[in-house]
């Protein structure tokens, strides 16, 4: 006697797995999205010092760095690439941004002058995100030296994000999908075969 008479059952149990692999992965993204926004707007930031706002963004940077590192750790790791790369993305993304915002509040609060006055939480994370996606509508702009140095110092970063973490995160999606894979891990069409 076999164990599965019905040739299909295994390609329903591994869709059904698939399915609830995506489910968890989208419930994760919408939980620490979710986090990382409410953070960001509880903080008292329009009331921080310039020590608390480059000791917060050098942490979350290297926060940031050591999360990406991780991720792409995990995507090489997982039997679904793919998605764990879309995960990644949509975790590492909002933090950098958030990183940003909060810096910009923060310089914003301390001297009215860096952007023309002060920024709301709101005002912060639109300017973070216009300058990311290099649309700078020109309605937030940054006044001091010291702003203008923050922003290219985001405008950098943006570049290498676009360019270097993303490379390295489908890289490690195609290793994953290499035959082997990593670690000579089956690919996910083998799994419950």
């Amino acid at each position: 006697m076999t164990d599965s008479t019905d040739p299909g059952a295994d390609t329903r149990r591994e869709a059904g797995f698939r399915r609830s692999m995506i489910v968890r992965v989208v419930l994760r993204i919408a939980g620490s999205a979710t986090a990382l926004v409410t953070l960001y707007f509880l903080l008292p930031l329009d009331h921080s010092s310039a020590r608390f706002a480059v000791t917060m963004l050098v942490i979350g940077l290297v926060v940031f760095v050591g999360l990406v590192a991780f991720q792409v750790r995990s995507i090489v790791r997982s039997p679904f690439p793919g998605l764990r790369a879309v995960e990644a993305l949509t975790t590492s993304v909002p933090l950098f941004l958030l990183l940003f915002a909060s810096t910009y509040v923060v310089m914003a609060a301390m001297s009215a002058s860096d952007f023309g006055g002060p920024l709301t939480h709101t005002d912060g994370l639109y300017f973070a995100v216009t300058v990311f996606a290099t649309v700078g509508f020109g309605d937030v702009t940054a006044k001091s030296e010291a702003a203008r140095l923050v922003v290219t110092g985001q405008m950098i970063a943006d570049l290498v994000i676009l360019g270097l973490a993303i490379k390295i995160i489908m890289g490690a999606v195609s290793r994953r999908r290499q035959p082997g894979g990593a670690s000579g891990a089956q690919p996910p069409e083998e799994i419950h075969r």
